[in-house]
């Protein structure tokens, strides 16, 4: 069962910078990883790429084919690749399965708002039992202008609703946010995406779109969906910190092989049932989850709420939430009370998390099925 991450973000969030920094840290850590540019127009990538776009088509030949501009020729590209799907298929399976792939796209961010063809291959790749996280790159310097905050919040949220991907929401060139001046919150006001009506007052007053920020606020609010990671390539921690947290996104759990605890690092294979000294990281080695305070969370699919239309809700003590259309809104809304509210082990964090990927390509009564299925093999 492959794993990896799809990385997406706006022109200039540092997509390319990234996968290259993630090859770095993997090669040195000798895990096996390979880059997919799917990128056309991109045909001199930063690092060694396994697979290319460019073997199949180029923006310029699509450009000069059929007088298209930039943004129509990319768009012709990615529905081009969609309806090639098998040389894609071919060219992934020449990889060792044990290989972490990470597929670098192309900035314009329509492919993962509105256009079909990238979530058509991602549902297609699901079915070839890929288990992918989305890792979307936005500048962290948006963060310094009330405006383009919430422009962001709002564009990370149409994402994540879009793809039905695992999510992780990433501030990049974090270490060049002083080059901007003091924020007017703390940063992680910004991260946690707290209550987001205090920005009101750094809003253009007296316009039309005061109002309308404020709306788009509390639209993503309602949701309670959108969250950051921060990241500085060039710091090998905060790459590894960023590399954990995607690597629990997707469910994978081969690539966690050493626990560390104090001064002591233990091989996976050979740790022993608890910490030296029952010290920290204890936890991580519990077999069964521990949902303590709350029940083992589950997703039904049925008509709630005075709806006409089946939609998903979630069930059990401690997951109190309206239905919705989108089964992944409800599943990731279980996932984040696992980890604020109900005093979880790692065990139980980690396969919520798994029971999320396990759904992907799934609809209806298999998708609430799947998440069920994932979150009791932990409890057991």
């Amino acid at each position: 069962m492959p794993f990896g991450e799809i990385v997406i973000g706006a022109p200039g969030a540092g997509k390319s910078t990234y996968a290259h920094g993630k090859y770095q840290l993997f090669s040195a850590l000798e895990r096996p990883i390979a880059i997919v540019n799917l990128d056309p127009a991109n045909e001199s990538v930063p690092y060694p790429c396994a697979i290319s776009i460019s073997s199949l088509i180029t923006l310029q030949d699509v450009m000069h084919e059929f007088g298209l501009g930039p943004n129509g020729a990319m768009l012709y590209c990615i529905e081009y690749l969609e309806a090639n799907f098998d040389w894609l298929v071919e060219e992934l399976g020449r990889l060792h399965p044990d290989t972490w792939v990470v597929f670098d796209l192309p900035g314009q961010v329509e492919l993962s708002t509105n256009h079909e063809s990238l979530k058509n291959m991602i549902v297609k790749l699901g079915k070839h039992d890929y288990r992918l996280a989305a890792v979307n790159l936005c500048d962290a310097h948006y963060i310094t202008d009330a405006a383009k905050y919430i422009s962001v919040l709002l564009l990370s949220l149409r994402t994540m609703l879009q793809l039905e991907l695992p999510h992780v929401n990433v501030l990049s060139k974090i270490d060049l946010l002083s080059q901007f001046g003091d924020l007017d919150f703390n940063l992680d006001y910004y991260t946690e995406v707290q209550d987001l009506s205090y920005l009101e007052n750094s809003l253009p007053q007296g316009t039309k779109f005061a109002t309308l920020n404020m709306r788009i606020s509390e639209l993503v609010q309602d949701f309670g969906l959108v969250r950051f990671e921060t990241l500085a390539v060039e710091d090998r921690e905060s790459m590894s910190r960023l590399m954990r947290v995607v690597v629990r996104a997707t469910g994978c759990v081969v690539l966690e092989a050493k626990y560390a605890w104090g001064a002591h690092e233990v091989e996976f294979s050979n740790a022993p049932a608890a910490a030296p000294d029952d010290g920290p990281g204890s936890a991580a080695l519990v077999l069964n989850a521990n949902f303590d305070k709350c029940d083992v969370p589950t997703v039904e699919f049925g008509i709630f709420d005075g709806r006409t239309e089946n939609s998903f809700a979630p069930s059990g003590h401690g997951f109190v939430q309206g239905s919705a259309l989108n089964g992944n809104i409800i599943t990731q809304f279980i996932c984040d009370r696992v980890k604020s509210d109900c005093n979880t082990n790692t065990v139980a964090i980690n396969g919520c998390t798994a029971a999320i990927a396990a759904t992907q390509g799934k609809t209806g009564q298999a998708f609430a099925d799947a998440f069920n299925t994932a979150v009791a093999k932990t409890s057991k």
